[in-house]
């Protein structure tokens, strides 16, 4: 009984190791077959890891934006009269933001009537470029948050002569790079002395295609009037919003209701938002190129069940079961799954990288997306 037992047939046994050795040497004898699988899980990998990482990157590029220039920025500008017509505000109003306590800076840009900037006099008067030309005073970029690209800004002495800060789509539209006091620019009929580009202001666009001079010489020159368009006003953090609200009654206190107050960084808010939408929707897509990987995959097992047929029944008479075949194309599967996850993530990573380093934008990719 004991002999026997001693020689009896121990039964097929398939171990993980013996799965993964199986598995990987179905691949390898059909490299290019699965290399192609690989790479439809790895696009849809590398899909949706470079959306979730770029939208991240770009919502950090904002959230740093706004850490830098602050959300206590409030921008007051005429609205219109019960008639229809456009309002303007008092050229006093400036100093009487200024009176409100929780305010700790004000200034304001005034737009210059009938007036545009051209590289040179001998320009079709028609071809504005879409430039503006605004007063500004002084304190303008300290209020803002704004810095300067080249040069330097108005102060009291340059604001009484005919010098000129370009923004900086501005003095990329009329090749404008040098701030030397050696180029000048066609400006209401004058010419103006380019004294300094700024860069692009986040919180102020409407800088960016501007033409800023000095309050005095726009009076004495281009017939300015003194009414401010635009009055920016930062205060403390908490006051915000009591600040908002006393506003249009402080800047013009007989018809509050043609004033408008807005605040800056609610537009940076409202763009991460829109990134965050169109990361749901990119998602969506990467998960269909996700799902078309997966059939490419199963499509792929299925030909070779059909192919590898006297492989299987080789297999069975040397005692392999059902489970054992089974476990083969399933670590077949594994692999082919994992090798194009860890490629799509570490291409989606790469792509996300290269794009946010490209930008200036800080690298955000959460590792939930890599783990996923």
């Amino acid at each position: 009984m004991s002999s026997r037992a001693g020689n009896a047939v121990e039964p097929s046994r398939l171990r993980p190791p013996d799965v993964l050795r199986v598995a990987g040497a179905g691949l390898r004898a059909r490299p290019l077959r699965a290399v192609l699988s690989a790479l439809g899980i790895a696009v849809g990998i590398a899909a949706m890891v470079a959306v979730v990482g770029i939208s991240a990157s770009s919502r950090g590029q904002v959230n740093q934006q706004l850490d830098a220039l602050g959300t206590n920025l409030l921008t007051v500008a005429p609205g219109t009269t019960l008639r229809g017509e456009a309002a303007t505000l008092p050229p006093s109003s400036v100093g009487m933001v200024a009176r409100i306590g929780p305010v700790t800076s004000v200034s304001a840009t005034g737009a210059v009537p009938d007036a545009a900037v051209y590289r040179t006099d001998r320009i079709d008067p028609g071809q504005t470029n879409g430039l503006a030309v605004l007063t500004a005073r002084p304190d303008l970029l300290a209020t803002v948050g704004g810095t300067v690209a080249a040069g330097r800004w108005l102060d009291d002495a340059l604001g009484a002569y005919p010098a000129v800060v370009l923004g900086s789509t501005a003095a990329e539209r009329l090749g404008v790079a040098r701030t030397d006091g050696s180029v000048a620019v066609w400006l209401g009929g004058e010419r103006f002395t380019v004294v300094g580009v700024l860069d692009p202001v986040p919180l102020a666009p409407e800088l960016d295609s501007a033409a800023l001079i000095g309050w005095p010489v726009a009076s004495s020159l281009l017939g300015f009037d003194g009414s401010p368009t635009v009055i920016y006003e930062r205060s403390a953090e908490s006051q915000v919003d009591a600040v908002r609200a006393v506003l249009p009654a402080t800047v013009n206190p007989e018809n509050p209701e043609e004033v408008t107050v807005s605040r800056p960084s609610d537009a940076l808010a409202a763009q991460a938002a829109a990134d965050e939408t169109l990361t749901t929707l990119l998602l969506a897509l990467g998960g269909v190129a996700l799902l078309v990987g997966g059939i490419g995959v199963a499509n792929t097992m299925v030909i070779a069940v059909l192919e590898r047929r006297s492989e299987i029944g080789l297999r069975r008479a040397l005692g392999a079961t059902r489970a054992h075949v089974r476990r083969q194309f399933l670590g077949e599967s594994v692999l082919l799954a994992a090798l194009g996850g860890v490629g799509g993530a570490l291409l989606g990573a790469a792509v996300t990288a290269a794009f946010a380093t490209s930008r200036g934008w800080p690298l955000a990719l959460p590792a939930w997306v890599l783990a996923g």
